[in-house]
């Protein structure tokens, strides 16, 4: 798929009051180990000390599950005016459960992409069954005087040969800001090195590309 934009910004569009409250309300909720992409919820408490040193290789994170309807309504504006200003028009009609996350010194998540191949299929869940992950979108709660490292780092594929190079978002480092962006594009956070990093991710879903 070639697009003329791999992501969408918004620079500070979230107030200052709204990321600090919503921080106070993420470190009032339970958190847990962050998880990966091939792992379920439920499989958390059976893990092995093998099986969780693997996982920490490749994320090392806290995060609380948030699906709160006031995040929605904030969120989706600047998810439909990326979907439309970058001109990848994707369809989509659902969003998973917000994630709020923390990550301390020394956490980071490698690189990964937010969707695969495989749509859904939760009977738990009609709204998700059968769609897959569109447009994720990430907002920096953090001020970043507050912490170190920590940075947002795109892979892109450069040319038709496979070559890929790195690039760090610096757009979504001061507080407030979101990036929205094609769910099946590579990133990471790199490890904090002092401080701590606060941010809420949220996936858009929809049926499987035609």
């Amino acid at each position: 798929m070639n697009l003329k934009y791999s992501y969408w910004f918004f620079k500070s569009a979230l107030p200052n009051h709204f990321c600090d409250k919503l921080i106070k309300y993420g470190n009032s909720k339970q958190e847990q180990i962050a998880l990966t992409g091939d792992l379920k919820p439920e499989d958390k408490e059976n893990l092995k000390e093998e099986e969780l040193n693997d996982l920490k290789q490749k994320r090392d994170s806290n995060i609380v599950w948030l699906n709160e309807r006031w995040l929605y309504r904030y969120i989706h504006h600047y998810v439909n005016v990326a979907n439309f200003n970058s001109g990848w028009n994707f369809e989509w009609d659902f969003s998973e459960n917000a994630q709020f996350t923390k990550y301390k010194l020394n956490q980071f998540y490698d690189w990964h992409c937010d969707s695969w191949e495989e749509p859904y299929n939760d009977d738990k869940n009609e709204n998700l069954k059968g769609k897959i992950r569109k447009l994720s979108v990430t907002c920096s709660l953090s001020d970043p005087t507050d912490y170190e490292g920590g940075e947002f780092e795109f892979k892109f594929i450069k040319d038709k040969d496979g070559t890929t190079f790195n690039k760090v978002c610096y757009e979504i480092m001061p507080k407030g800001s979101i990036i929205v962006f094609p769910s099946f594009i590579y990133h990471r956070v790199r490890p904090v090195t002092k401080g701590n990093r606060y941010s809420l991710v949220m996936w858009n879903c929809g049926k499987p590309w035609k």
